[in-house]
């Protein structure tokens, strides 16, 4: 199962379909969309048109479109299911944000996701049995409605029967409100998190001495070799394989041979050879990336930032746990995000504790000067990711100090962390390959059961997935033999994307309760 790929068979065909020359329009079938269409065919611009919608449209919009086409342009009219966006190989995204009112779907969203998650079904060739999260309603309604498009539209879903049938698992990112919330240190993940990577770009802007072909660059592993190569590889690998590659190059420059000691030391190695740049705009575009993860990682002293996280994330040790944020929070060099995820993170990790020192560590962050519309972020996460939401145990009582840390230092002046904090996916996905999924907390939807191990496995989770969990998906499709697994969100989370998601969850929520009791929310 490879979505990217799917997406890309679907566009080669279109333009073979069409032929040389030929204006192609792929488009989303939303109302707006097909109504341009209709006025666009009454009067044609172009003498042929090859239509092809991303998803099912209804009988009456192609009947619209026949009626308005009174001219006979139009040679075709495909579906072709592309209804989303194919990140990795094994990840896709439908870039929908703010997707649940409280507990409860925002209502045109929960249309739009089962849209794009039947168009992925289609695009894979998949018509599987359903699973979801018994602690989530929003989990159960959205299998129901992927239900319904099968069953409404059930001779597009007549695939090619399969000893096992695949299986579709439906998960609630409240379930797991830790992952988002931790820094990263593979490089994919890593730069989502401290630059942020949205369809493949990354602004690079606010960068200090930026020079201007490098304020936006494109890090996409269909077209890069080098980010398809290291895309999982930890911080301190990337550093010595691009060191590794510019010492390739001045291997053919004897007589100009300089040491690649530092990040500062490759950047200089790259502005004093332009012919270099202009050979491997890649690997200064990965030297720029990599400088600017480094300057950050020492500027808001996240070696010791995310050993701690890692700690709340993992251990058990109230005692070290308390001492150890207390102490990063009056450091002035933590940032404004780090701290309130500390806080995020401890209050998650021991919200009952009979010792639980919260109240004093958000009297820390009123003292360090964090705004008072983060220091609210906290109580949010608490009602969005805590115990009496959660349907599962965060950390796994065995797990509990199993954490190790190693260091890297595939060169000075970048040293990786490698932390193994294990997403609770992980942990589904291990117990569902088991045949250990307890039916009572992942129900089916309908009648139906698996009696054997699933082979094709397509897990969505609502609320967003994360670079993380889909390195955990990388990693178990390289070594469980016979499996095929396929993550999709609603998006894919940073902590500061996740941190607005929760807090428009919050929001609307809130104003809805108040609604209903005939009330008005605050205004700000």
């Amino acid at each position: 199962m490879n979505v990217t790929l799917a997406v890309k068979q679907y566009i080669s065909k279109m333009i073979e379909n069409s032929g040389p020359g030929m204006k192609v329009l792929l488009m989303d079938k939303e109302t707006e969309n097909v109504e341009n269409l209709i006025q666009e065919l009454r009067r044609p611009k172009y003498s042929v048109y090859f239509i092809y919608f991303s998803n099912v449209i209804s009988k009456s919009e192609i009947k619209a479109l026949a009626e308005a086409d009174e001219q006979e342009v139009v040679a075709e009219v495909q579906e072709f299911y592309g209804d989303f966006i194919a990140v990795n190989p094994h990840l896709f995204s439908l870039n929908l944000s703010g997707v649940a009112r409280g507990r409860s779907w925002e209502p045109t969203l929960l249309p739009r996701t089962t849209q794009g998650l039947t168009s992925v079904l289609l695009a894979l060739k998949k018509c599987p049995m359903i699973r979801y999260q018994l602690s989530s309603d929003m989990a159960k309604r959205l299998g129901e409605s992927v239900k319904q498009i099968i069953t409404k539209e059930y001779e597009l879903f007549d695939f090619r029967k399969t000893e096992v049938p695949p299986l579709l698992l439906i998960l609630d990112r409240s379930d797991d409100a830790i992952t988002p919330l931790l820094n990263q240190w593979t490089y994919q993940a890593m730069v989502h998190e401290l630059l942020g990577l949205n369809n493949n770009r990354i602004d690079l802007s606010r960068v200090p001495g930026i020079s201007k072909d490098l304020k936006e660059v494109v890090l996409s592993a269909e077209n890069d070799e080098f980010y398809a190569n290291n895309l999982y590889l930890n911080f301190g690998e990337i550093g010595t394989n691009i060191k590794n590659l510019m010492e390739d190059f001045q291997k053919k420059k004897p007589k100009e041979q300089q040491k690649l000691e530092s990040i500062s030391d490759m950047k200089a190695f790259v502005d004093n050879y332009p012919q270099f740049k202009k050979m491997s705009g890649t690997v200064s575009k990965h030297v720029t990336v990599v400088g600017e993860l480094s300057r950050l990682v020492s500027e808001r002293h996240l070696m010791e930032v995310s050993e701690l996280e890692q700690e709340l994330a993992c251990q058990n040790d109230h005692s070290s746990a308390s001492q150890n944020v207390r102490r990063l929070l009056q450091n002035p060099r933590v940032s404004e995000m780090d701290a309130v995820r500390l806080v995020m993170l401890y209050a998650l990790r021991y919200e009952r504790h009979s010792s639980s020192i919260l109240p004093g560590l958000m009297e820390e962050l009123n003292r360090k000067g964090v705004s008072e519309k983060h220091c609210r972020m906290v109580t949010s996460m608490v009602e969005y990711g805590g115990k009496r939401v959660r349907g599962s145990d965060l950390v796994n009582p065995q797990d509990a100090v199993a954490i190790t840390k190693q260091f890297f230092k595939g060169l000075k002046g970048v040293e990786n962390v490698y932390t193994q904090h294990a997403p609770l996916l992980q942990e589904t996905l291990d117990q569902l390959i088991k045949g250990r999924l307890k039916d009572s907390h992942f129900p089916y939807l309908g009648p139906s059961s698996l009696r054997d191990r699933p082979q094709d496995i397509i897990v969505f989770v609502i609320g967003g997935a994360t670079y993380e969990e889909a390195l955990a998906i990388y990693n178990l499709n390289r070594t469980v033999p016979g499996v095929r697994i396929v993550l999709g969100g609603t998006t894919i989370h940073n902590t500061k994307s996740f941190l607005e998601e929760v807090t428009l969850t919050a929001a609307a929520g809130q104003a809805e309760r108040l609604q209903r009791a005939g009330g008005h929310p605050n205004r700000r």
